[in-house]
């Protein structure tokens, strides 16, 4: 025996040499000798024991305390109890106690008390029989850690006087702070010396008021990083293209000058692409010409010193998808738009006028509706090959400006015209000169200048619009700079009705529709703002930057926004927003490393 158990000892001390898990994991020192916290590696931590509630709850009673920015641990512990032996004591206690009130000589005090304590247990007798609930023991802790014992008590007076707000009660847990600290940690162990004090009872029901997984976080686990919850430092992930969650992948992009909107969208464009993702970029204020540069993307500039162009007339392939038809019908619902925005709002006859000169102005060209019009024919000795018509195949505007001379009723169209044939504009009098097949294309329209900034706006529109309908299973998305001189006062029905319905279509297509502006009251502006709020609805993720007072006024008529935000939108920071992403309303701030930063800054980069 002696010999056995000189092995046994052997053996444990071999073990006491071993390094293990535990051993990465344990702190350098546990310091108890303080009974109102405990030290460990320079970390104080203090606990809160949750001893009573509101006798009806009706909130989530930890909502306020996970929206904090403060460092805890919350622990809760559920007992189930017994329901068989819990029915019969409650009856055996409501006997009694009636017994004790028919024959009380007590004073009046006592027999309040023994009255409320039988109306309770008749309460939860009933609960239990009649609706099947069962009872249950209650322990909350909480335990705070901070770096400083005077940065503690602050967080601990702090984390009381909203436990109390919500008709809570506490007590530290000072000569018991090793006890709590052990319930705190994820051992599934409620410590004896705490469980009395703490202990409460509560019903099924009362159970959803201590719900504890509702933070304001959004975390998508295929999403981009956008930022941090304001509130509590929770991460932001959001993949607006996830189907199963979101509506649609659109997103409204609204602040003032300086707020953000800009870095947001450029940080936005810089992380879609390291994912692969075609993004097609509408530049009024030339302002992503540089991150264009950073990310190798192509640049299409349109304007007086521009040696690039677009033909407004041109039709391509992509225009309709695959087994449709209607090639001229489908570009002549377009171009009405765009010679809407040249000649002024048109009634029915000037528009029937308009669409017969583009009829004649195609056939011309030997293309009509019929679809195969729009094909060329390329024989060699083997086969015939068909492809479509390219750019030099089209028309251009001077073909439709000479069918507009020789009719006497169109003689103002032909005069409107003048600037766009010989004159400033005859930049857009041109065969399109460029292929375009980059994944990122930024479209500069800044030298079009304020007054004809709308033409530029609507010619990439359709180009990109036709890209996007090319491929379903290809993630894409199209960002509207500027959007409200689109569907603003200063557009017109048929264009505004072409960009809803991009946004109302485009997740059909595997796209994402950005809008992004800082004038909100021109955005509402056109038919009573019809065209700004079906956008605003058709949009899954809206982003508000810092606005000014008339336009949150205007923006809380076409939103749910709470009284508490509309204060929170206007006092934010730059690099803040308030995000609805889906039901989820979260203030987040915008986050970058700093490579990305440079990036977007157009610092030269190490």
């Amino acid at each position: 025996m002696l010999e056995k158990k000189n092995k046994k000892e052997d053996k444990l001390e071999f073990l006491e040499g071993v390094f293990s898990d535990k051993d990465n994991i344990s702190p350098t020192y546990i310091n108890f000798n303080n009974p109102k916290y405990v030290e460990i590696e320079e970390i104080y931590h203090s606990t809160l024991l949750v001893v009573n509630y509101y006798r009806e709850q009706n909130d989530l009673i930890l909502k306020s305390l996970i929206d904090t920015n403060v460092n805890m641990n919350i622990s809760i512990f559920y007992e189930k109890k017994d329901s068989y032996k819990t029915i019969r004591e409650l009856t055996y206690h409501i006997g009694n106690v009636s017994a004790d009130l028919k024959n009380s000589n007590q004073n009046r005090k006592d027999i309040e008390i023994a009255a409320f304590t039988y109306d309770d247990a008749k309460y939860i007798r009933k609960q239990m029989q009649v609706n099947n609930e069962e009872l249950y023991f209650l322990y909350i802790y909480i335990n705070i850690y901070a770096k400083s014992k005077k940065e503690l008590e602050y967080l601990l007076n702090k984390i009381e006087g909203i436990i109390q707000s919500k008709g809570m009660q506490t007590r530290k847990a000072n000569f018991r702070q090793e006890q709590a600290l052990i319930s705190c940690l994820p051992f599934m162990k409620n410590h004896e010396d705490i469980k009395k004090i703490s202990k409460r009872n509560i019903l099924t029901s009362g159970l959803i008021s201590t719900y504890p997984f509702i933070s304001s976080s959004i975390f998508d686990e295929t999403g981009i990083y956008i930022g941090t919850n304001i509130y509590n430092n929770s991460l932001v992930f959001i993949d607006r293209y996830n189907t199963l969650k979101y509506k649609n992948a659109n997103i409204c992009i609204f602040g003032t000058s300086g707020a953000g909107k800009s870095f947001y969208t450029k940080l936005l464009i810089l992380r879609n692409r390291l994912l692969g993702i075609e993004q097609y970029v509408i530049d009024p204020e030339r302002e992503y010409t540089n991150i264009c540069k950073k990310l190798e993307g192509t640049l299409l500039k349109i304007g007086p010193t521009s040696n690039t162009y677009i033909n407004i007339l041109d039709i391509r392939k992509e225009s309709i998808e695959e087994n449709e038809k209607g090639y001229l019908g489908t570009k002549i619902s377009k171009l009405i738009g765009f010679f809407n925005l040249i000649f002024g709002e048109m009634d029915e006859e000037e528009k029937a006028i308009i669409e017969d000169k583009l009829i004649q102005c195609y056939k011309q060209k030997g293309i009509t509706f019929d679809d195969e019009t729009l094909y060329k024919k390329i024989e060699d000795k083997i086969t015939i090959t068909k492809i479509f018509k390219e750019s030099r195949d089209m028309p251009i505007l001077q073909d439709f400006y000479k069918i507009l001379e020789n009719d006497p009723k169109t003689k103002i169209f032909k005069i409107k015209m003048i600037p766009f044939i010989r004159g400033s504009l005859k930049f857009f009098n041109n065969y399109t000169n460029i292929e375009i097949e980059n994944k990122l294309i930024i479209a500069d329209v800044y030298e079009l200048g304020e007054e004809n900034l709308k033409y530029g706006l609507f010619l990439f529109t359709e180009l990109f619009w036709d890209k996007i309908k090319r491929n379903r299973n290809i993630k894409k998305a199209i960002y509207l700079d500027e959007i409200w001189r689109l569907i603003g006062v200063t557009s017109n029905k048929n264009v505004a009705s072409f960009i809803y319905k991009i946004f109302k279509t485009i997740r059909k297509f595997g796209g994402s529709a950005v809008a992004i502006t800082q004038d909100i009251s021109d955005l509402f502006s056109l038919e009573n703002g019809i065209y700004g709020k079906s956008i605003l609805n058709n949009s899954s993720i809206k982003t508000f930057f810092s606005l000014e007072e008339e336009n949150i006024k205007i923006l809380s008529e076409f939103t749910n926004l709470s009284e508490k935000e509309k204060v929170e939108i206007k006092s934010l920071k730059q690099g803040e927003c308030l995000m609805f992403v889906g039901e989820n309303h979260i203030l987040t701030k915008i986050e970058a490393n700093e490579k990305e930063k440079q990036i977007i800054n157009n610092k030269n980069i190490l």
